[in-house]
């Protein structure tokens, strides 16, 4: 049984259809989730894109975590789903309250397009298990509110508890507390990350291929646990 993993789109969602090649391409079948419509259709995984949603406006994510689809997937994500929240889905996460913390504007105030080095610092996720700890790997960067902040107890606490999945190296792109680039809940299915993996599956279109490990880590992390026959 293929994994069916959706892909939330909301008013100005941008990287929609990026996610879900990505899916394909690591050998899942994506499922178009819609904003307003509250209902998961069953799927095994959901990933929350880049892009813009509603604008931005009041804060990014702000509005978004009232969507329809939201409710359905808070219970989702607290009751084990995996979920992937990539730049503006990374801060509708936590907007929701499903990570802990908050991404601010950049530092320097300007948007910022890159090509960034990350090292992978947890493989223990349901995102994560197909990279090694230690592993640098290198993709596209692109926000201008990217800077991750929480309070001292918490980054303590994300810290002591392995929680941190990747951090940038050589430049801190935005001014992310101790150069955070993502991090997991406590159970590892729900991660968010600034960066954008699904930009890097393909050599004809990224920098790399690093990306695809993501997404690929996510179905053997189904098929390990059950939730899909490989």
């Amino acid at each position: 049984m293929t994994p069916r993993v959706g892909v939330i789109t909301f008013p100005g969602s941008l990287d929609d259809k990026d996610a879900a090649r990505a899916v394909r391409l690591a050998g899942g079948e994506s499922v178009s989730l819609w904003h307003a419509d509250a209902n998961l259709h069953s799927v095994d995984a959901v990933v929350l894109p880049g892009g813009f949603s509603y604008g931005d406006y009041l804060r990014c994510g702000a509005i978004a975590k009232f969507a329809p689809v939201m409710e359905k997937l808070v219970d989702a994500g607290n009751g084990g789903l995996p979920i992937l929240g990539i730049c503006n889905g990374f801060q509708v996460l936590t907007e929701s309250h499903l990570l802990p913390g908050a991404l601010t504007r950049n530092d320097h105030l300007h948007f910022i397009c890159r090509d960034q080095k990350l090292r992978i610092e947890n493989n223990s996720s349901a995102w994560t298990s197909d990279f090694e700890v230690g592993e640098e790997i290198l993709i596209p960067l692109k926000n201008g509110e990217g800077g991750y902040v929480a309070d001292e107890k918490t980054l303590d606490e994300l810290e002591g508890e392995g929680r941190v999945i990747a951090r940038y190296l050589e430049i801190n792109p935005n001014g992310s507390r101790r150069d955070i680039a993502g991090i997991t809940n406590a159970r590892g299915n729900v991660v968010g990350i600034m960066p954008h993996p699904e930009h890097a599956v393909e050599k004809l279109t990224g920098p790399t291929t690093d990306g695809l490990g993501f997404f690929t880590s996510l179905l053997k992390s189904l098929v390990n646990d059950g939730k899909v026959s490989a």
